[in-house]
């Protein structure tokens, strides 16, 4: 994929030709790509191609949670500081707003998790918009199957826990179904259940993250490549160029504050679907 086949469209004659390099000191555009902007190889440890960018970001986000929640839990006050107050407001948007909201009287066994994925998808998403990584973690699907593999096997074992072998009888045929529709019942509930809700899990928080980080290359590289380099473009469409890329920039600020926005609204999903699943699962009717 060469750079223009995004943008190129819209200003086809703005861009230098593909495969034509450098001319007169202007690089070429690329346009953003799976290969080179998803992709990453290792690095900070050589030879070790799984600890690569992603990798490291997964474990700062964790060590962020895990520092932040000690810190928040030692030297509690009956007047909090305004940290304090932070994380409580924080602690109870989870616990009151996902946790209780969902599972009812049994939120609080559940209550680490649902606390523990907010908060790391939150930062996890969030280091997309962070100068110097500029990367939702998310954005690299393994993650995404990985936490949506984790919500399957908790929600699955909460319903075994408390109903037994029950749990799979009354998840595949549900209350109160006749015995001929029965063959065509349990495929549909077994796919449910068991495949299209993980599946429809990751992919959704995947997908919203790795459109999201191509429309944030877009408008940035390409805005800078159209500033920077658009005067010397052919055609005589360099001034054209220099204001479409200071617009594009311009713009660009309002796609981080979308990208915000939709961190924390994807990290707010997951965990509300998570408990849903979870709630589902260890329902009485199971």
């Amino acid at each position: 994929m060469q750079r223009g086949d995004f943008v190129g469209g819209l200003m086809p004659l703005a861009f230098p030709q593909a495969g034509g390099g450098e001319e007169g000191g202007v690089p070429e555009y690329h346009a953003p790509s799976v290969e080179k902007d998803f992709m990453f190889t290792g690095g900070f440890i050589p030879g070790v191609d799984w600890v690569n960018k992603p990798f490291v970001q997964a474990l700062l986000a964790f060590l962020i949670v895990l520092i932040v929640w000690l810190l928040a839990s030692r030297k509690l006050k009956v007047v909090p500081s305004k940290a304090q107050y932070l994380a409580e407001y924080a602690y109870d948007f989870v616990r009151n707003g996902i946790a209780r909201d969902a599972l009812g009287h049994e939120f609080r066994g559940y209550l680490p998790l649902l606390m523990s994925l907010f908060f790391f998808l939150l930062i996890s998403n969030v280091f997309g918009i962070t100068f110097f990584l500029m990367y939702p973690t998310a954005a690299s699907i393994g993650y995404a199957w990985g936490l949506a593999f984790l919500v399957w096997i908790v929600y699955n074992a909460a319903g075994i826990r408390k109903h037994g072998a029950m749990y799979f009888r009354n998840s595949l045929i549900p209350a109160g179904v006749p015995v001929w529709l029965m063959p065509i019942i349990i495929p549909i509930e077994f796919l449910s259940n068991f495949i299209i809700r993980p599946v429809t899990l990751g992919l959704r928080l995947f997908g919203n993250m790795f459109a999201g980080h191509v429309v944030v290359l877009v408008f940035t590289v390409g805005g800078g490549w159209l500033l920077l380099y658009g005067l010397h473009a052919a055609n005589g469409f360099g001034v054209i160029n220099n204001i479409a890329g200071g617009a594009a920039l311009i713009f660009s600020m309002a796609i981080f504050s979308l990208e915000l926005l939709i961190a924390g609204l994807q990290a707010y999903v997951f965990t509300v679907l998570a408990a849903q699943y979870v709630a589902s699962a260890t329902a009485e009717e199971h």
